[in-house]
């Protein structure tokens, strides 16, 4: 089956992916475009190195502390009625990031918050997505079409610091507000795919698990801000390791609490199959190192090899050339099929099994 072909309702397939996958773009352009600018936003702004590094962090923060609620809000209120709030959220995020006025603490917060505001949008907007393209095909043809989708959409995570480095060469004082206003087009060209292809709006309606999203998000919400906080306060401050561990205790709380709730945030059973336990810990683990790797590199090349920041953003793009491929392989998961499954086990484990391809029994 091609991925131009019609499906039910008369709806284009292709136009259908196309939509989601300038949707996601957003998020992808995002992880890595802001690290580039980061001395420029720092210098712009008067900000604290911890300041840019909660400019940072915040939109990572909010994107993985929401992500589960994003995907089981997407299946009881409708999965393209999510991805439009997520993409409008987002956008209009990004405009207030811009828009970003003043210097020191003012600016500060009004920063942090507005990427925190981004990563919400993209929580709510991506699992949604994902879940169109899986409903969207068959299984046949699945595998394929999410395929483009990772492989495009993940394109555009290296191709967020060349952008983010030639915008600030352009001009330093408007360079850094144009790569976040750089997502608005992107935004109205999504919207205006999604009205055009009308991607189906499926829904179960079922109760929200408000204990399980209040604890995963003061648990993750914890535990960063004592690692964040550990280059401020020092690793002896009793306050940095009672807030990583507060942090961990919640979030053991909120799995034993999931596994004994009728309709949980996280169907957290899934982990009772060893292998998926053990392909989550070593792709978190090497997220873990892949993440930080934009952001220290960028000050790298800028500060300590005084380069331009469209100079720097060139040693991001060699470290992509290397992972690129991994992310490619990573749609064999979708069909449960081949190898390559191993590579995106952790991408579907925040859903409840119903937006991530085909659910699974646990073993």
């Amino acid at each position: 089956m091609s991925h131009g072909s019609t499906g039910a309702g008369g709806r284009s397939k292709g136009l259908v992916l196309t939509a989601m996958i300038f949707a996601v773009a957003m998020t992808f352009i995002d992880q890595t475009i802001v690290a580039i600018a980061a001395p420029t936003i720092q210098h712009a702004l008067g900000l604290s190195s911890s300041g840019i590094q909660w400019a940072i962090n915040a939109y990572l923060l909010t994107l993985a502390a929401l992500f589960a609620f994003g995907g089981r809000l997407a299946d009881i209120a409708g999965h393209r009625r999510m991805v439009v709030l997520g993409v409008i959220i987002f956008a209009g995020a990004s405009a207030l990031c811009g828009a970003t006025q003043g210097s020191g603490a003012a600016a500060e917060a009004w920063l942090v918050a507005s990427r925190a505001l981004q990563g919400a949008g993209g929580a709510i907007m991506f699992p949604a997505a994902i879940a169109i393209v899986v409903v969207t095909f068959d299984l046949h043809s699945r595998g394929r079409a999410l395929a483009l989708f990772f492989g495009l959409a993940g394109a555009l995570t290296a191709v967020g610091p060349i952008v983010g480095g030639q915008l600030i060469a352009w001009n330093a004082q408007w360079g850094w507000r144009a790569i976040f206003w750089i997502n608005i087009p992107v935004a109205l060209i999504a919207l205006a795919l999604i009205a055009i292809s009308k991607p189906p709006n499926e829904s179960r309606p079922a109760p929200m698990d408000y204990r399980g999203l209040a604890l995963i998000v003061a648990g993750v919400g914890l535990s960063v801000f004592g690692f964040q906080q550990a280059t401020q306060w020092s690793w002896s401050n009793p306050g940095v390791w009672a807030s990583i561990a507060a942090g961990v205790v919640l979030l053991i709380v909120f799995f034993a609490v999931e596994a004994r709730t009728e309709s949980p945030l996280i169907n957290v059973r899934i982990f009772r199959n060893q292998t998926f336990t053990v392909e989550n810990i070593i792709i978190g683990t090497a997220s873990a190192a892949f993440i930080p790797v934009f952001f220290f590199t960028a000050l790298y090349g800028q500060i300590a090899l005084d380069e331009k920041a469209d100079t720097a953003s060139l040693l991001i793009l060699w470290f992509f050339l290397g992972s690129w491929w991994p992310r490619r392989s990573a749609v064999g998961c979708w069909t449960g099929s081949g190898p390559s499954c191993r590579w995106c086990s952790a991408a579907c484990w925040p859903r409840s099994g119903s937006g991530c391809g085909p659910a699974r029994r646990p073993t």
